[in-house]
């Protein structure tokens, strides 16, 4: 046990050993003073890109990204922390998950695992010390954070890329009422002129001042939006169930230095490797979807993941969901849900979905899956849908 007579240079070294002891890949310091960027967020939501998202802009919001250290009264400190979860290969299948998300919730581990950093730091200090611990769920700029810690710069993507082990990784951060040399922020940015991101980007969601419409993005679309899918984007989504990985895999330093995460907490779960989307097409039982339970894909909530599975089943056409999308179109109790499923039933363009369209059309009451419906048979909405 140690004392706060440690030099602070010593006790910052110990504390982010511990932290990759505990299973994270980088650490690095900063202070909790505002993050540089700040203007830039404010005109990000000013414009409006942030969506459905309307936390991002509440009061709350906006004072705790502007200012870090009133999250936890006397901050002194923010140790930053990183994991990877590059997995060295794509999902298996033409149904695509984020690959943060193929395992478990990373909102639990990596809490937990912040928990005992915490716990061994009061247990060296051998005093109480005050913390709070975020990781995607509070109102802070991450990636701002990260890169004047050290940890790498924020690319073309809006991710932040570590020079280390690439873009693929998590963050969270310790808020700690302990004073600690900050490390020197990563000044560089290394994506040079290279485009491939915004090349790969299946929606064209990537902004030349670096961040992104949200509105636009896959993974928005997919996870934090709770409306249909626009039109003009759903054969965009092509294969991706749950989030988008297409800026990060055209990534050269993802290409180059990203190693495969050897973390047990990220390893595919059986379910969902590859997803089975009769199951998500098929409307809820009481124990609906049990191998979800853990799992990041409850952030889209039932309702956003069948209209997920629907927009995919219409991209991929393959025939042996032919009549899991027929029979979600007459018998699921959510409209959003029905109404993507007559879009996909649309895409197959074949007598036999047609036929479940228009027998479909002639017990349909809600407008909005009416409009759907008529889109699919290419017929002009009723007045019904008006």
């Amino acid at each position: 046990m140690a004392s706060d007579a440690a030099p602070p240079e010593s006790l910052a070294q110990w504390l982010k050993a511990e932290a990759r002891q505990q299973g994270f890949d980088l650490a690095g310091i900063t202070t909790p003073e505002p993050p540089p960027h700040l203007d830039r967020y404010a005109a990000w939501l000013d414009a409006g890109r942030h969506g459905e998202m309307g936390y991002l802009a509440s009061p709350r919001g906006r004072s705790g990204r502007a200012a870090p250290g009133s999250l936890l009264p006397g901050c002194q400190s923010i140790l930053v922390l990183a994991v990877n979860y590059f997995p060295g290969a794509t999902s298996a299948g033409p149904v695509q998950i984020a690959a943060y998300a193929r395992g478990d919730d990373y909102h639990d581990f990596l809490t937990s695992r912040a928990t005992a950093v915490v716990d061994r730091l009061r247990h060296r200090l051998g005093r109480p010390v005050a913390s709070r611990i975020y990781t995607d769920a509070g109102p802070l700029l991450e990636r701002e954070l990260a890169q004047r810690a050290g940890l790498g710069w924020i690319g073309r993507n809006t991710c932040l890329i570590s020079p280390l082990i690439g873009s693929m990784t998590l963050l969270l951060e310790i808020l700690l009422d302990i004073a600690l040399p900050p490390d020197a922020p990563f000044a560089a940015d290394r994506c040079g002129s290279c485009r491939r991101c915004i090349d790969a980007c299946p929606t064209g969601c990537i902004l030349p001042d670096r961040t992104i419409d949200a509105r636009r993005c896959i993974s928005y679309l997919t996870i934090e939006s709770r409306q249909a899918v626009p039109r003009d984007l759903r054969k965009a989504v092509g294969g991706w169930l749950f989030g988008c990985d297409a800026c990060q895999l055209a990534c050269p330093w993802n290409q180059r230095v990203a190693r495969p995460t050897s973390d047990p907490a990220f390893a595919p779960r059986p379910a969902l490797n590859p997803p089975d989307l009769s199951a998500l097409l098929a409307p809820p039982a009481p124990d609906a979807a049990p191998f979800l339970r853990g799992s990041p894909l409850k952030r889209a909530r039932r309702s956003g993941l069948a209209r997920n599975a629907a927009v995919v089943a219409g991209n991929l056409r393959a025939a042996d969901q032919l009549a899991a999308i027929g029979q979600a179109l007459h018998s699921d109790s959510d409209p959003m849900a029905r109404g993507h499923t007559a879009w996909a039933l649309g895409q197959y363009a074949s007598p036999d979905a047609r036929e479940l369209l228009r027998r479909a059309r002639d017990t349909e009451t809600d407008a909005s899956v009416l409009a759907e419906i008529d889109a699919a048979l290419g017929a002009e909405p009723s007045a019904a849908s008006d």
